[in-house]
């Protein structure tokens, strides 16, 4: 699947090294010397470029790509979107890239459909698992073994285990039920 992982900001000096702001949290990886990324945004950009290296410079990926040379060849590629292949496969320690999850099925373990995985979400704590559903709220689950003991990408499903009530705390209030009436305050005090 292909994945954007950068736009090429300005050329930096004379070398033909451009500034890149990065949209991957990998760029180690993603701009690695001899990495394959692919150009897009535009007419006239190459099908492919390949990485010669980067650096860090304050704070900015400075990145050089083979065949482009000098200052004006840099100019060329401004504004390109470059994107890569990424295989959405697990990784080690049960490791999974969000476009993996992102709209696989959810299922109870008896395997009653429970909704759909629209979105993970990165929090301070833990990552969640935001599963819309058809008739009801958005469902938040905590990206843990316990509660999401199967994660099954060639089937396309993940299995949610969720503790009494989890699933209730979404659900709005009954429209129809009155809530209790409030007592009078007390006459003679």
């Amino acid at each position: 699947m292909r994945v954007v992982v950068g736009r090429i900001g300005r050329a930096q000096g004379i070398r033909g090294e451009v500034t890149v702001e990065v949209r991957t949290d990998s760029p180690e990886e993603r701009f690695a010397t001899g990495a394959v990324l692919l150009p897009t945004g535009r007419a006239g950009l190459p099908d492919e470029v390949r990485c010669a290296g980067h650096r860090w410079q304050g704070g900015r990926l400075v990145l050089s790509l083979e065949g482009v040379e000098d200052r004006t060849a840099a100019e060329t590629l401004r504004g390109a979107i470059l994107e890569t292949d990424v295989e959405l496969v697990a990784g080690e320690d049960d490791e999974y890239h969000d476009l993996a999850l992102v709209g696989l099925r959810a299922e109870s373990p008896d395997g009653a459909a429970v909704g759909t995985v629209a979105e993970v979400l990165h929090l301070p704590g833990q990552d969640v698992l935001a599963v819309a559903r058809p008739d009801a709220p958005e469902l938040l689950v905590p990206f843990v073994r316990a509660m999401v003991p199967t994660v099954d990408l060639e089937r396309g499903r993940v299995v949610l285990d969720l503790p009494a009530g989890l699933a209730e705390l979404a659900e709005p209030p009954d429209a129809g039920v009155e809530p209790p009436a409030a007592e009078p305050p007390d006459a003679g005090a």
